[in-house]
């Protein structure tokens, strides 16, 4: 989960794909960052053996395990709508289809208690009459009819994929559409013969992240080596990739981001075979078109206009004077106020915001004397987010969640202003006697940090509620409350309490609250979650004996830093899909691409100096008396990689520490590939957590 992958996180296997050094003087465990040698699969077989041993011999496994599958593949789960030529599709996995299948129906249909699906391509079979482990990476459908589909098939979960034009008429690949072979390419439809494509076009043009840096268009019909080059970027960038909006008549904007890191941008304006640089700040991105007016989100201030806000560009202006920009303010947020997401409908655009990391949804359109904004009735103290767009149309589908309030559906007309409950999920979980309250913790530095707390409301303040945090805190990414059927029946009806972390480095506030934690100003992250604990510890909620941590990705990094600054804390440390190996960040998958977040070491001494006094691997420290923690990775995990908690587990071992560790050899950067894998990954992290915090 890293935010707003540049788009798509698009392009071949990153730079784990070729041999390292079997070690090196001062990292004896280097020999782990080998991707799928013989001995490093060997290293992680035998882990995996005795951690999958030790865990399923508690006789409460089995439940847990039957009743994370039971959740994931329940019949009564919503089917996640998408509009596609005029019709819902959703992707959809039980116990049946593992892998799932692709299906669709009316929207009048859809709206039933038991729609009447028709499958439109089955992945489980697909894979076995191709002798594939196909993964669903889901589609890319041609504006505004959405009919000409591009279908991205991962083998195993990876990020990189096979694409295949489908046709949504016929129901049926493309014979000889459009095909792009295995990797992480970006894509953006130009018309139906034309593709705009970043891919690796020649072995090894890639950037230092491992992501493309060429742009081409390429026409049906042609090979690869016909492709016309627009745009070349360097080698240096993070990526460069291609975008196509279209409005509801079919306005066509053509754009390519070169991303210079994670969070600046110099974007270009695509007419015909001329590409023309856009005049706007370089934390800012084009994101919707909308009749006469691109939307732009900005991420710095733009003139007047402040960072955080969403503006507003003429598309005549555009195109003709891409240099010569003058845009309007069309949604500023307020002190506590942040955009989570944006998109449009034929005439409106949907803003998701939150408010005191409380969600909001409104739709502001444009009239004769500017920009008025509505705001629609949803339900108060939810996550509220657009599930399904339809920039063809008035209508969209939405959703409002809790942490104890299952998931609903609603169909939002942008004309009429009206929010129509369409899909309820049922309860997963007993929520009765729980309680969800928002409270503040004072960090280092004195600024008030919010945090969640889901607790059973006749518990007693003493110290002794099993109690699971979890936070993120980066790439600007808002941690908000989610309904989890798994959480609430594993964790919460056992009596544990959960906590979510509003840390700075997230976008819960915009973006000051997360550069407030950027590259050497990151300890500031740790510190407020280190400041949440010790909240919920003085309020008497929990004590360190019951106090657990979880987290992945670059929440795998944060349980990585909290488990080497503060093991006193806690009695339990969940690390995820991690970055751990700081230093060597820019030599493991697509680290290099996090500069803009994390820094170079190798660039900038003082990110160095930062770095080598915070990252977990090199904090580790014989002798310590740490929490066991139970350390999770994939290896098909293609964006931060595996080699990072191998090494970290390897290094404990070296050490006499105990650890817990498993790799899936499937997944991606997630829990599994299918649902069976996922059920599986929250059994044994729960089995876990109940023997350490609860036992």
């Amino acid at each position: 989960m890293l935010r707003r992958h540049l788009a798509a996180l698009a392009l071949g296997v990153a730079a784990m794909t070729g041999p390292v050094p079997a070690a090196a003087a001062d990292d004896p465990y280097q020999w782990l960052e080998e991707w799928t040698t013989p001995r490093a699969m060997e290293w992680v077989g035998a882990h995996n053996d005795v951690t999958v041993k030790r865990l399923t011999a508690d006789p409460r496994y089995a439940t847990l395990y039957d009743q994370a599958l039971a959740i994931a593949g329940a019949k009564d789960r919503i089917p996640m709508p998408s509009f596609r030529n005029g019709e819902i599709y959703n992707f959809w996995q039980d116990e049946t289809h593992l892998r799932g299948i692709w299906r669709k129906t009316s929207l009048a249909d859809y709206r039933n208690f038991a729609p009447n699906w028709q499958t439109v391509l089955d992945i489980d079979a697909l894979g076995k009459a191709e002798g594939k482990s196909w993964v669903w990476h889901g589609d890319n459908c041609l504006m505004p009819e959405r009919r000409l589909c591009l279908i991205n098939l991962s083998d195993g979960g990876e990020d990189a994929a096979e694409v295949r034009e489908f046709d949504l008429a016929t129901g049926k690949f493309v014979a000889d559409g459009f095909h792009l072979p295995r990797g992480k390419h970006n894509i953006a439809w130009e018309d139906a013969d034309h593709l705009l494509v970043a891919t690796e076009w020649q072995p090894g043009e890639l950037t230092t992240s491992g992501y493309a840096y060429v742009v081409k268009r390429l026409a049906r019909g042609q090979s690869f080596a016909q492709a016309k080059e627009l745009f070349r970027g360097e080698r240096s960038d993070v990526s460069v990739d291609p975008q196509v909006l279209v409005d509801a008549s079919g306005q066509r904007l053509a754009l390519i981001s070169r991303a210079t890191d994670f969070f600046h941008r110099v974007t270009y304006v695509v007419a015909g075979d001329t590409v023309r640089r856009v005049a706007m700040p370089e934390k800012a991105s084009i994101e919707e078109l909308i009749g006469s007016n691109a939307i732009v989100r900005l991420d710095e201030a733009w003139g007047a206009i402040p960072a955080g806000s969403e503006a507003a560009v003429s598309l005549a202006q555009l195109m003709a004077t891409p240099d010569r920009l003058t845009p309007t303010a069309v949604w500023t947020p307020g002190v506590r106020d942040a955009l989570k997401s944006e998109s449009a409908s034929r005439n409106a655009l949907v803003l998701s915001t939150l408010a005191n990391v409380k969600g909001k949804m409104l739709l502001v359109k444009s009239g004769p004397g500017g920009w008025s904004t509505q705001a629609l009735p949803f339900p108060e103290n939810q996550s509220i987010d657009v599930v399904a767009p339809d920039r063809t149309g008035d209508q969209f589908f939405a959703s409002a969640q809790g942490f104890t309030t299952p998931t609903t559906l609603y169909l939002v007309d942008a004309a009429k202003g009206s929010v129509d409950p369409v899909k309820s999920l049922p309860p997963k979980f007993n929520a009765t006697g729980l309680v969800v309250d928002q409270f503040d913790a004072t960090s280092s530095d004195g600024t008030k940090v919010p945090y969640f707390l889901v607790h059973r409301k006749d518990r007693p303040l003493d110290g002794n509620t099993p109690t699971l945090l979890n936070a993120y805190g980066g790439f600007q990414v808002s941690s908000t409350p989610v309904y989890s059927g798994v959480t609430g029946k594993l964790w919460l009806e056992r009596g544990g309490a959960f906590v979510l972390a509003n840390i700075r480095g997230g976008g819960e506030f915009g973006p000051k609250w997360h550069e407030a934690a950027l590259k050497t100003r990151r300890q500031i992250a740790y510190d407020d979650f280190a400041a949440v604990a010790k909240d919920l510890i003085a309020r008497k909620v929990t004590s360190p004996r019951r106090l657990g941590i979880e987290g992945g990705s670059n929440g795998g990094l944060l349980m990585g830093v909290e488990f080497t600054q503060h093991p006193e804390l806690w009695n339990a440390v969940v690390i995820q899909v991690p970055l751990l190996d700081m230093i060597r960040i820019d030599k493991i998958a697509a680290g290099a691409s996090w500069q803009g977040e994390y820094g170079d070491v190798n660039a900038d001494p003082a990110v160095r100096a930062f770095w080598e006094k915070v990252s977990p691997y090199h904090q580790l420290k014989a002798g310590v008396k740490y929490p066991e923690p139970f350390i999770f990775t994939t290896t098909k995990d293609d964006r931060v990689g595996p080699q990072h908690a191998r090494k970290f587990a390897a290094k404990m071992e070296g050490m006499g520490l105990p650890f817990m560790y498993y790799e899936n050899t499937e997944g991606g950067h997630g829990s599994g590939a299918d649902i069976k894998q996922s059920a599986k990954t929250n059994a044994l992290t729960m089995t876990y957590l109940i023997q350490k915090l609860m036992d």
